[in-house]
């Protein structure tokens, strides 16, 4: 046996107590916790923390430990059971009211050591931790409305350039298309043969003429409104995703259902509020030519008597006051390419810096270069949802909400860099960009449904999932070490060492445990043996072929090598198959499965070999016990 060297020895040991390590954290249980984070406007001090210790002393609520982070503006309360924490929510939100979001959630118990080497817990899967789980419904009619606008004013903006006499271009209502209406049979050829030269996915026909009125309609092609859905779909799904990244939701399920609906599924999210305000919000910038301030009689006037001129938007600013801007908008958030938040540096108020892609750059120089002098608006604007019962059934009804943050005079050019301040604070700042970050939705999506898999739920698989385990696990270390006797049992401890690395593994790169990553466990438990099986039967063959002892456990590793690699090979492109074809559920499955055929070549031959190497190395054996 001295062909075992010692380096073999140090290799086995180092990666053993690599896993023991990153699998403890696995042992701390994550308490019960309450989550409050401000709403526009609020902070998180510590006044707030004694305002809420208040609430829960009067409820006699016991709370187990209180964490504020004014960095992060989040505050986090430890609770020693679910109730506990259930009953602290109910008693905290009302008196917080909509100034503060307050979300379950769980809390990591893992020493800060641990923490230190980033050695953390396996996150879990919805089916174990239970999480929310929402069906929305993506708004196709503002997409049409949206594209119908754009070619109005594009046609608008082409006929001005073509010097073609015309009296309105304007939408004739939802689906009916545009209406154009020019002053001779002569413009509408003209504008006929141009807008069909840049706008070829128009449909153009003329329609009744009335006395020096001559009209011609244009109607979007079906084609052209079907890829238009199919890709405000796909945009919207990157968008969602990127939101949900953003704040670090583990392996969250985003996936289109049917044409129109998205089904977004956050493992460890338990309150629908807080998950509502990330995917539910449409907020972006809108930058405008500013038409009055609020110092501008007609601003006032138009607050006054809702007179409002037909090419502008009467927007209220931070603090109710009144500005008139123009209805066409010169760059949106959808033209943006990178946001941050952070403070001005000479007036020390929040600001958003935002870097806006090519085509926006191009708009933003174009309108500035001439309008020098004159002032410009940025709009926030957020799109909101209602809701109220009628007749007994929830309606929903979307409105968008719109204010001026910025009012200011454009001194010189401007390019594709922007710092846009007014905001009413760090959080909404910090929320903003991750919004404008993250992108902005293609189209209005509504929530349509929505439920709460609870953790009780999750804590019953939990408990079937490992006894699942302890079971399967129980029943192979019996089998082999009541028919293999002493390498049986030697077997028993790689069997139990591959459990502790797989499960260390899948915690330091973060994979989620979920009931088939369980399922796939056991599998690996059931098929790990099998590497041992075959060395033990080389090894009996050695022995009946008169080989002696040391020659036989020699010789038994050498010759089984070759058919055990060639096994798991084929085991591995299958768990490969499996991980890059597969998603949810079979892509787990798969990575649980990939990664424990690899730690159990390691344990099932590696480590079984060191240890019959301690126990018969260096001694004079007559006979084996195998």
């Amino acid at each position: 046996m001295s062909d075992f060297p010692r380096w073999k020895y140090a290799l086995v040991v180092l990666v053993l107590i690599f896993g023991v390590i990153y699998a403890l954290p696995n042992v701390f249980k994550p308490s019960p916790a309450l989550q409050i984070a401000p709403n526009r406007g609020q902070v998180v001090d510590d006044a707030l923390k004694s305002k809420v210790q208040g609430i829960l002393d009067q409820n006699k609520l016991a709370v187990t430990d209180v964490q504020v982070d004014l960095v992060a503006q989040r505050m986090l309360m430890k609770f020693p059971d679910a109730e506990s924490r259930d009953k602290a929510a109910d008693a905290v939100r009302p008196v917080l009211g909509d100034g503060y979001i307050v979300a379950l959630n769980l809390a990591s118990n893992v020493p800060s050591w641990l923490g230190a080497i980033h050695a953390g817990a396996m996150p879990l899967g919805l089916d174990l931790q239970g999480g929310v789980h929402f069906l929305m419904e993506v708004d196709q009619n503002s997409v049409q409305d949206k594209l119908e606008t754009t070619y109005a004013d594009d046609v608008r903006s082409l006929l001005r350039d073509k010097n073609i006499r015309y009296e309105s271009v304007a939408r004739n209502g939802r689906g009916a298309g545009i209406g154009i209406i020019l002053k001779s049979d002569a413009d509408r050829d003209a504008a006929s043969s141009a807008i069909a030269l840049d706008h070829p996915d128009l449909i153009l026909v003329n329609g009744n003429n009335t006395g020096d009125r001559f009209v011609l309609n244009a109607t979007v092609k079906p084609d052209k409104l079907r890829e238009l859905a199919q890709s405000t779909i796909r945009q919207n799904l990157t968008t969602l995703r990127n939101r949900v990244n953003a704040l670090g939701v583990s392996e969250p399920l985003i996936q289109q259902q049917g044409d129109n609906r998205i089904v977004v599924e956050l493992a460890g999210v338990q309150d629908t509020a807080e998950a509502k305000k990330l995917l539910g919000a449409v907020a972006t910038l809108q930058y405008r030519e500013g038409l009055a301030n609020p110092s501008d009689p007609r601003a006032q006037d138009a607050q006054r008597t809702g007179n409002i001129p037909p090419d502008a938007n009467l927007v209220l600013g931070n603090h109710g006051e009144p500005y008139l801007v123009s209805k066409k908008i010169i760059v949106t958030g959808d033209e943006l390419s990178d946001a941050a938040s952070g403070f001005d540096q000479q007036t020390g108020t929040p600001k958003v810096d935002v870097v806006l892609n090519s085509a926006g750059a191009r708009k933003m120089t174009d309108f500035s270069s001439a309008h020098v002098g004159k002032p410009m608006a940025v709009v926030y604007a957020e799109r909101v949802t209602d809701t109220k019962v009628v007749d007994g059934k929830e309606v929903r009804t979307a409105r968008t909400s719109e204010r001026v943050i910025n009012y200011a005079t454009i001194n010189s050019t401007l390019g594709k860099n922007f710092q846009t301040t007014g905001l009413a604070s760090p959080t909404e700042a910090s929320d903003l960009a991750l919004l404008l970050k993250g992108g902005a939705l293609a189209a209005p999506t509504d929530i349509v449904e929505e439920g709460v898999i609870g953790a009780s739920l999750g804590a019953d698989n939990i408990q079937k999932g490992v006894q699942a385990v302890l079971i399967g696990l129980g029943l192979v270390l019996l089998a082999a070490a009541f028919y293999y006797k002493l390498f049986g049992l030697v077997a028993d401890v790689a069997l139990f060492f591959n459990l502790i690395l797989l499960m260390a593994v899948m915690s330091l790169i973060g994979v989620t445990l979920t009931m088939p990553g369980i399922a796939g466990i056991v599998l690996t438990l059931g098929m790990a043996i099998d590497a041992n099986v075959l060395i033990c039967e080389r090894i009996r063959e050695e022995l009946r072929n008169g080989s002696t002892p040391l020659a036989s456990i020699r010789a038994g590793y050498e010759k089984a090598w070759a058919t055990i690699l060639d096994a798991n090979v084929t085991h591995l492109l299958a768990a490969l198959g499996l991980m890059t074809m597969g998603s949810g559920p079979i892509r787990g499955f798969g990575v649980t499965l990939f990664i424990g055929i690899l730690t159990s070549m390691f344990t099932s031959v590696t480590v079984t070999h060191a240890i019959t190497a301690l126990i018969h190395g260096g001694r004079k054996l007559k006979t084996l016990s195998v």
